[in-house]
This record gives structure tokens, C-alpha cells and sequence, in this order.
């Protein structure tokens, strides 16, 4: 029941204090929001009196002129019509007003600044405007109307128009009218956060910062009022709409609290009586719920702050004897805690350490095992050269099988000349004999060359010579075979950036299958090109042999899949020599030609620099 009674005079106070809080914020803030609608309001009056008034003086001056008393003394079959025309054009324009035009002692316009357009007001009668009527009484005119042929709302300044000669007696020969237009400043208005209204006498909003207020009635009108609206034809035919402006409050200073078309505004009117007008400004009250709702919440959190600071005075208390309690349970507590913690941490530290151990022998495993790796690899690039060797060892036999029976032969004949005393011939034979010897030596070079291991450092590689090496590699199966050599070598050096050693194995053991494929074609024929297109170099080996099926097409690179007989082939070749054409940055690939046989293309990165300083 306590606490029942003590929630009931916390929300009560709440509820009190809000609402004076909200009840005072709404004051201030009605009493600010009224005094910057004066403001708003005496600085748009000022310039609404200023805009329009400033060319109060223009239908004075031009009715003065000698052209326009003189256009009128004529009669009006010789009247320059045009050439006045001309001249108001020029006044509208220097002027910054909407038209000028001139009336007749009848009230029909006989020159016009708008006689070019459609709606121009050449001829059409203006005599039931006020404005004419109160010019052709002798004193200058104004009037607000909608005009009845453009359509468009304007301020009219009208004066009389008389002889030179005249007598004060004599009424005016015509009417000189100029036409202010509205729109400029009722586009300077709609940069106000505000509404801004001129009405008249009857209440007709004739200007608006909002379009949609334009030439509707704040209040009904009667039927009187109506009539005599479309007597002067001041609003043409336009149906004026009523409002509905309905007032909610009325406040100081003349302001109101007024409710249109269903939204809350602060209303604050003066009177423009040089103009029998009514300049109404229309601020929006959503300042004003703003500052009720923050007053509201900054008094009921005040109220809120006191309650607290009792309760909290009330808790402290009871909070320190708590507080002691549970400071010497947190002090057991955090003792256990402590040991439990060094304990895990001794633990985890052991833990690591073990697992700091493994890491580290597991890196040194690994490092053994990329050096095996590597090893391994370059002792398979060696082997399968030295493979290649043993294909070429029937071939190479017979090389240098034949140079060593022509030595013995010459030998033997060296030896008998040299028994008959033919020293001569016998030096001849022995000439013979020097130069079948370094035969044999090239052989062995080439031999060599092949056999060695690559030193793994890029260089920059010619790409002709390359295949040159090769086909000197493979020159007695070629000729046993009448293999035709077709080359289409580009006609400068074509560089690549390689290991020598490296390539030479690819383009060997490309030759050396194509020459395996075609032990059947007759006659066959071997076709070895290098180009260059853009920054990469086109190595191709063709021939015209059986070509590949379609299970070697997606086998060939695999390791170990050969299609040659049993001990004919390790399966290695195509396999070592692309993955040698990836590490130097290009790729292998493989196809069928259409004239029959197979096309091996070999794409790598042009060298760049000069190959004279590599």
C-alpha cells in the first residue's frame, strides 16, 4: 500500500508539472513566434509599398511626352501606330513592367507595348476599369484587377492625357496605363518560412506566396458582393472558392490562432490603405507544439531529477551496508579467482610453448621437404633429357660410327704410305683424319650441351638459335627420315626471357614426338615458326603426322600418359615441358591441324631492354 501511495504522488506531480511546463513553453514561444511576425510582416510591407510604388511616376512621365499628345491631336486614320508601339516596347522593357498602353477619350486601346501578341490589347475597351475611370476624371489612377485578356494578375497606374493647350476645364484627350506584374515578389515571399496574403476589401486573397491561396475568399461572400465583383470585371470570371478560414483563439497585438484547410497557423494582418489592401503573414505553429512538447519534457524531467535525487538519497544508504557486504564476498571471491587464473595460466603458457615446439619442427620439415621437392624436380628435368639421349642413341651411334671407319681407313693407308716412302699422301691422309675427329667432337658438344644441368638463371634467349640447337640435336634422324624442314622465322632476332637450358628441352622434345608421329607420313614434313604479337613471342612445332584423339587431348600434360609402346617413353615429356613454359611466364598448348597432323604453340613474354647488355 506504501508503495502504492508513493507511485501515485510521483505520477500526479509528473502529470502537474508537465503540464505547467508545456502551458509556459507555449507562451514564450506564441510571444516569440508574434514578435518575428511583425518583423516578417513590416519588412514585406516595406517592399511590397516599395515595388509597386516605384513606378507610380511612369504613366505621368510618359503622358507628358510630345509623341504621345501628338499621336492622339491626329486624326486616326494618320496615326503612326507602330512607331508608338515601338516606343512603349522600349518602356516596358527598360522599366521592368509588365505593358504600356494608351486609351482613347472612349477607353479603347489605340497603342499597346503588347501589340505583337495574341492577347494584345489593341482594340479592346477598357472603360469599366476603375483605373480609367478615375484618369479620365482628371487625377491619376490605381487599381488591382486579373486581366481580361492575358489572364495574368497586375497593379494598374493609370494618368490623364491632355493637349499641350488645354484649359483646366477641358477633359483629358486619352488615358496612359502601365501594368506592374506580381510575381517577383511573390517569389521573393516564398523565401520566407511563412505565408504571406494581400486581400482586398472584400476579402479575396488577390496575392499569395502560395499558389494554391490565389484568388479564393477567406471568408464566404455574399451575393452582392459578387455582383458587383463581375460589374468592374476585377476577377474576370474566376469562380473565387472560400477558404474556410476559421479563428481558434485570438491573442495581443491584433494576432490569432486560426485553423486553414487544416493546418494550425499564427495569423498577424496589417492595413495597406494607399492601396485599400490587407497584408496578412500565416506562421506555422509547429514551433510552438515543439516548445510545448520540450517544455513539457524538461519540466517533467526536472520533476523526475528531484524524485530521483530523493530516491537515490534514500538507496545510498542501503546501498553502503550492501556494498560492504558484498566488498568482502568480492574480496574472497577475487582471492579464489586470482589463484584459479594463475593456475590457467601456467597451463596455457606450457601449451604454447609445446605448441611453439611442433611449429617449429614443422617448418623445418617443410623447408626439407620444398628442398627434396626441388631437387627431385631437377633431377626429373634430367632424366627425362637423358631419356631423350636414349632415343637419339641409335641415330648418334651411326653418327659417329661412320667418322671412325673413315679414320681407321685412313689410318691404314697412312701407315702403308708411310712404308713406301709417301710421306706426302700419308700428311694428306692424316688432314682427312683431323677433320673427321672434330666431327666427332661437335657430336660429343652437342651431346654435352643437352646433358648438362640448368643453371635456373633467366637470361635473355634467342629464340632462332634455340630451335638451330635442336635440329642439329636431331640432324641424322632427319636426314634417314627425309624429313622436310619448313621454318618461318621472323627476319629480326626474337628475344625471350629464359633459362637456354629449359627451353632447348621443350622445343626437343616437341621435335622429337613430332618426328615419332610421323614415322607413317610420307613424305613428312616438319614445320617450326616463331613470331612476335604485341609484347608476347609464338613458338610453334607442326606436323604432319596422325595428329591426337581425343582422350590424348585432354591427357597429354597429365605425367605418365604416353601413347608409344611399353619401354618406348616415360610418359614425362609433355607434362616437364609445360610446367618449364609456366615458370618462365608463358603457356603450352595443344591442337589439331585441319590439313591433319598436330600443332604445339608456345606462348611467352617478349624480352624487354636491349639484349646486348643482358
Amino acid at each position: 500500500m506504501k508503495y502504492l501511495l508513493l507511485t501515485g504522488v510521483l505520477l500526479g506531480g509528473l502529470i502537474l508539472t508537465a503540464w505547467q511546463g508545456a502551458r509556459f513553453a507555449r507562451d514564450q514561444a506564441i510571444d516569440s513566434l508574434i514578435h518575428l511576425a511583425g518583423n516578417d510582416l513590416q519588412l514585406s510591407q516595406a517592399n511590397l509599398t516599395g515595388y509597386l510604388t516605384r513606378h507610380d511616376y511612369l504613366p505621368h512621365l510618359l503622358a507628358t511626352r510630345e509623341r504621345v499628345r501628338d499621336f492622339l491631336a491626329q486624326p486616326a486614320g494618320q496615326r503612326d501606330v507602330a512607331a508608338l508601339n515601338r516606343l512603349f516596347d522600349r518602356t516596358r522593357e527598360r522599366a521592368g513592367v509588365y505593358d504600356v498602353y494608351l486609351l482613347d477619350r472612349g477607353g479603347t486601346a489605340i497603342a499597346a507595348s503588347n501589340w505583337r501578341r495574341p492577347d494584345t490589347f489593341l482594340g479592346h475597351n477598357y472603360a469599366f476599369r476603375g483605373y480609367y475611370r478615375q484618369a479620365i476624371n482628371g487625377r491619376g489612377g490605381r487599381f488591382h484587377a486579373l486581366g481580361t485578356q492575358s489572364g495574368t494578375r497586375g497593379y494598374y497606374f493609370s494618368a490623364p492625357v491632355w493637349d499641350a493647350n488645354h484649359t483646366p476645364d477641358t477633359p483629358p484627350d486619352g488615358v496612359m496605363v502601365i501594368k506592374v506584374g506580381l510575381d517577383a515578389i511573390e517569389r521573393e515571399w516564398q523565401r520566407l518560412d511563412a505565408q504571406l496574403l494581400v486581400t482586398d476589401i472584400n476579402g479575396i486573397v488577390f496575392m499569395a506566396s502560395d499558389p494554391a491561396l490565389r484568388l479564393t475568399a477567406l471568408q464566404p461572400m455574399s451575393d452582392g458582393a459578387r455582383r458587383g465583383l463581375r460589374t468592374t470585371r476585377r476577377y474576370a470570371d474566376e469562380p473565387l472558392p472560400d477558404l474556410g478560414l476559421e479563428v481558434t483563439e485570438s491573442l495581443t497585438n491584433g494576432a490569432r490562432l486560426i485553423r486553414l484547410q487544416g493546418r494550425e497557423y499564427l495569423s498577424l494582418s496589417r492595413p495597406m490603405a494607399r492601396f485599400n489592401w490587407n497584408l496578412r503573414i500565416l506562421k506555422s505553429l509547429t514551433p510552438v507544439v515543439r516548445a510545448q512538447w520540450l517544455g513539457a519534457t524538461v519540466a517533467g524531467g526536472a520533476w523526475m531529477l528531484l524524485a530521483l535525487g530523493a530516491a537515490i538519497g534514500w538507496q545510498r544508504k542501503r546501498i553502503r551496508r550492501e556494498r560492504e557486504r558484498f566488498a568482502e564476498r568480492e574480496r574472497r571471491t577475487l582471492a579464489r579467482t586470482r589463484d584459479e587464473l594463475e593456475r590457467h595460466v601456467a597451463e596455457r603458457t606450457e601449451a604454447l610453448l609445446d605448441s611453439n615446439r611442433h611449429l617449429s619442427q614443422e617448418i623445418e620439415e617443410r623447408k626439407r621437404a620444398e628442398e627434396s621437392l626441388r631437387q627431385t624436380r631437377d633431377e626429373l628435368l634430367q632424366t627425362a633429357r637423358l631419356a631423350v639421349l636414349g632415343q637419339l642413341a641409335a641415330s648418334i651411334n651411326h653418327e659417329l660410327n661412320q667418322p671412325l671407319t673413315a679414320i681407321r681407313a685412313y689410318a691404314d693407308n697412312a701407315r702403308v704410305l708411310l712404308e713406301r716412302d709417301r710421306p706426302d699422301d700419308a700428311a694428306a691422309n692424316l688432314v682427312q683424319i683431323v677433320e673427321l675427329i672434330e666431327r666427332m667432337a661437335a657430336i660429343s658438344a652437342q651431346l654435352r650441351q643437352f646433358s648438362r644441368q640448368s643453371s635456373e638463371t633467366l637470361t635473355h634467349v634467342a629464340v632462332q638459335e634455340c630451335f638451330d640447337y635442336a635440329l642439329r640435336l636431331f640432324h641424322a634422324r632427319l636426314v634417314e627420315a627425309g624429313t622436310i624442314v619448313e621454318t618461318d622465322f621472323d627476319a629480326r632476332h626474337l628475344w625471350v626471357r629464359a633459362d637456354p637450358v629449359r627451353l632447348e628441352q621443350v622445343l626437343v622434345n616437341l621435335i622429337g614426338n613430332a618426328l615419332q608421329a610421323m614415322q607413317e607420313s610420307s613424305p613428312p614434313r616438319l614445320e617450326l615458326s616463331a613470331i612476335q604479337e604485341g609484347e608476347r613471342i609464338i613458338l610453334s612445332v607442326a606436323d604432319n603426322g596422325t595428329g591426337l584423339t581425343e582422350e590424348g587431348l585432354s591427357h597429354l600434360f597429365e605425367p605418365f600418359y604416353t601413347t608409344r609402346p611399353a619401354g618406348k617413353g616415360l610418359g614425362l615429356g609433355l607434362s616437364i615441358s609445360q610446367r618449364i613454359v609456366s615458370d618462365l611466364g608463358g603457356r603450352l598448348e595443344a591442337r589439331n591441324r585441319e590439313e591433319g597432323g598436330a600443332l604445339f604453340l608456345i606462348y611467352l613474354p617478349a624480352a624487354s631492354g636491349d639484349p646486348s647488355y643482358a
